[in-house]
Order: C-alpha cells, then structure tokens, then sequence
C-alpha cells in the first residue's frame, strides 16, 4: 500500500503542475488588464500609474518568466500576493477554506447518507409505491437547480416561517463561544448543507437501487437465499457491500468537485468560504488569487481521488492495489 500510496504522489505532483500550467497561461489570456482595474479602483488612470502597478507585480515581464516565478513560488507553497485584497493568498485561502470544507464535508455526508438509505429501500420494495415515490422524488431533486433549491429554502425556512438564519455563517456581533457558537454556527450550516446534499443525494439514490437490483440477480446471493439467510442479513451482508462499489467511484468523482463547486451555494448565502472567494476574484481580476483557489482545488480533488482508491480496498478487500 505504500508503494501505491508513493507513485500516486508523484503522479499526481507532475498532475499538478500540468493544471498549475494550463491554468496560468488560460488566466493571462483572459481579456481585462487588472493593472488598469488597479488603477480605476485608486481613481488615477494616467500611463505612469499604470506602468508601476506593472513593475510591482511583476506584469510587465514575459509570460514564461512569469510563469517560473510563480511556479518557484507554488513549490515552496507562495501563492503570491492579492492585489485587489492586499494580503498573500495563502493567508486569504487559508482563512476561507475551513469554512467551505465544513459545508461540503457535511452536505457529502449528508447525500451519501441519505442516497445510500434512499436506494436500498427503493431497491428493497422494487415496484412498490414507494420505490416510485423515492425514485420520482430524486429525479425532482436532480432536475431542480440548485439556486432555485436555496432561494425558496430561503423564503420558506427563514423568511415565513423563521426557523433558519438566511445567510452567513454565524450571527454578526453576537460574539458567541463554546456550544452556544457551535449551535449558531450549525444553523447556519443547515440550509447551505441541505441545499447541496440533496443535489447529489438523488444521484446516490438512484445509483444505488440500480446497483442493488443488479447484484440481487447475481448467483451468491440465490445460493444465500438458498442456505436460509435472513433477507435482512442478505440485504446487509451480500447485496449492499457488493453494491456499495460504484456508489464509492461516483463518490469519489463527487467529494473532489464539491470543494470548487460549491461557488452559486456560497454566493446565495453569503457563506465565507473559497467559493465565493473565487467568484470575487474572478470580478476583480486578481489572478494570483484565482490561481491560488485553483491550485488547491486541484490539489483537493487529488487527495479525494487518492483517498476514494483507498477506501476501494475497505468496501471489497479483494481489490489489489495498483499503480
């Protein structure tokens, strides 16, 4: 395994640097120069002005030497500097990514749970009106986009019927602490969570009843049957950990996404995190920052990827480790 663990690393150090490559080049010939955006925001916009801006962040040299200054700087983990915020990205990313970790994190545990629970027991009562409710139900949820998920969750929740707090990630100037800011926090939480859970909670779902009804036809589980096992410990033992397999890849897939896909949820609820500091950055022109946000993104995705291949050897113990 630490072989396996070892050559993944390297692959994907070398993964890393194509995107941090292809990612530089893609920024810089965005149109927009964010000199003059610079200089418009300070309210001067003579050539000189704008000429300094330049020299101070390095805009002025080529696109290669550019490119290997940054790059130097991403080897010894400088992100560089925010024009537009005046602060290293580092610090700025470092001060949003908790933030958005605790909202995907728990809306990934939320659609895993709830689409694992959801298919088994459509898979369970295949044919049944409740097989059709569940299934009917997760393909509203899929169809739905997710804006309009969070906006009327918005009206109904915070704005009728006043359970949930409407946007941000904890009360401004109630200075709360221990369980009472925990409490203040995880209401914010809910919503956010909600909205993206429930997203891919219907693709989990319907994943997971397709992957159950196949296996119940495979042979070791009539030759189960056939010994006289419980349905329930057929359910459990045989047929769910079999069909769990696809379920982990898409999973997978998924948890590596979320942590840069999570920018129109952040945006609509005001959370804190790297989503919605990439959409800012994005409008500013700060292509350190976007860089920066791209660059541990891409590192994220890479670590989930590494970690779901991992998990594979968990679910079914007959898969053998790989390069």
């Amino acid at each position: 395994m630490l072989s396996f663990v070892a050559q993944r690393i390297v692959k994907g150090v070398f993964v890393l640097l194509a995107i941090i490559v292809m990612n530089f080049f893609l920024i810089r010939i965005a149109p927009g120069d964010p000199a003059a955006v610079m200089a418009g925001e300070a309210g001067a916009s003579d050539a000189q002005f704008v000429q300094q801006l330049r020299e101070k962040f390095s805009l002025d040299k080529p696109l290669p030497e550019q490119l290997f200054i940054y790059v130097k700087g991403v080897a010894s983990l400088d992100l560089g500097f925010s024009f537009r915020q005046q602060m290293p990205v580092s610090k700025l990313i470092a001060e949003r990514l908790p933030a958005t970790l605790l909202l995907t994190l728990t809306a990934f545990a939320i659609s895993l749970i709830l689409g694992i629970t959801f298919g088994t027991l459509a898979a369970r009562f295949a044919g049944t009106w409740a097989d059709t409710a569940i299934t009917v139900s997760a393909l509203l949820f899929y169809a739905t986009p997710i804006f309009w998920v969070a906006l009327m969750s918005i009206l109904l929740f915070s704005v009728y019927l006043g359970w949930l707090p409407s946007f941000g990630y904890e009360t401004v100037g109630a200075n709360y602490s221990g369980l009472a800011h925990v409490k203040d926090v995880a209401l914010h939480l809910i919503m956010p969570a909600m909205t993206i859970g429930l997203f891919f909670m219907a693709t989990y779902t319907r994943m997971t009843r397709a992957s159950m009804l196949e296996v119940k036809r495979l042979d070791f589980v009539k030759t189960a049957r056939a010994k006289g096992l419980r349905d329930n410990i057929i359910q459990r033992r045989h047929v769910l950990r079999n069909a769990l397999l696809p379920v982990v890849t898409l999973a997978g897939v998924h948890s590596g996404t979320l942590v840069g896909g999570a920018v129109l949820t952040e945006t609509v609820f005001a959370w804190p995190g790297i989503g919605r500091l990439l959409y800012e950055a994005l409008l500013q022109r700060d292509y350190n920052l976007l860089l920066g946000v791209f660059v541990v993104c891409s590192a994220m995705v890479l670590i989930f990827n590494l970690v779901t291949d991992l998990v594979y050897r968990l679910v079914d113990p007959r898969i053998e480790f790989a390069s």
